[in-house]
């Protein structure tokens, strides 16, 4: 189990004002010390750093959990997180726990402003998933095409302009989306559910069937080239070889 403190574009220090204290146990990576592969960790992690609040992260090798740990958090697994000494083990109520606490004027909303935003690529994951499984050469071409189908889903919603992109008193009709994000320029709790299992399945399914989110799909690779740019998303993310390891007994090979 390794510890360190991220104090994650922390706000100014006011006298008059006490900090939670907050520790972040993610899973850890082969070396039981690095960041593990786990998308929900990864989220969790990019929420807080967004927030800006200061944290400790602790990363748990799950082949040696310490016995403090187990008796912390019994029969639970990474990522969980302590508030203020308090256990928080589910991690869409740790989400909604924190927006509730961690609120303007000192921390940001990250909430998105379009509902569309939460749900779209809401099904991208299970599609990869039932893709990568797979044994049986007969229907992997059914499944390839489920997951292109949606991912072409997400691409669309992508690339469709918001309604804050569209000029009423413009003549021109606004065709396609610019924005950097699912929900306009800044990433919101969407991104950070939806961001660490789209780079998941770009790395895995290069890596265990040679498939490629196509160029063509354009919204997604902008997406995916902003979110690259961002230092929560990329100091979050594990490293590539800790993400295709732990895909080496997941994806099967086909007979």
């Amino acid at each position: 189990m390794s510890a360190w403190v991220s104090m994650a574009a922390s706000n100014s220090m006011a006298t008059d004002y006490t900090y939670p204290e907050i520790e972040l146990f993610v899973k850890a990576g082969g070396d039981g010390e690095s960041i593990g592969n786990c998308p929900f960790s990864q989220r969790l992690f990019m929420i807080l750093w967004l927030k800006g609040v200061i944290f400790n992260v602790t990363t748990v090798d799950l082949k040696r959990k310490p016995a403090d740990l187990q008796n912390l958090a019994p029969g639970t697994n990474p990522p969980f997180l302590t508030f203020n000494g308090e256990v928080k083990t589910d991690v869409n109520k740790i989400e909604e726990f924190l927006e509730e606490k961690l609120v303007p004027p000192r921390y940001p909303k990250l909430s998105a402003r379009h509902p569309e935003s939460n749900s779209a690529g809401a099904d991208v994951f299970a599609k990869f998933s039932a893709y990568i499984k797979n044994t049986r050469k007969d229907i992997n071409e059914s499944l390839e095409k489920a997951l292109l189908k949606a991912l072409k889903k997400l691409d669309d919603y992508l690339n469709t302009p918001l309604p804050e992109e569209i000029d009423a008193n413009s003549t021109e009709e606004e065709l396609c989306s610019h924005r950097k994000f699912l929900d306009g320029d800044d990433l919101t709790l969407a991104d950070c559910n939806l961001l660490p299992k789209l780079h998941v399945i770009k790395i895995v399914a290069m890596k265990y069937r040679n498939f490629e989110i196509p160029k063509e799909m354009t919204g997604i690779w902008r997406y995916l080239k902003n979110a690259y740019e961002r230092e929560e998303f990329v100091n979050t993310c594990p490293a590539n070889r800790e993400i295709q390891v732990a895909y080496l007994d997941v994806a099967k090979r086909m007979k």
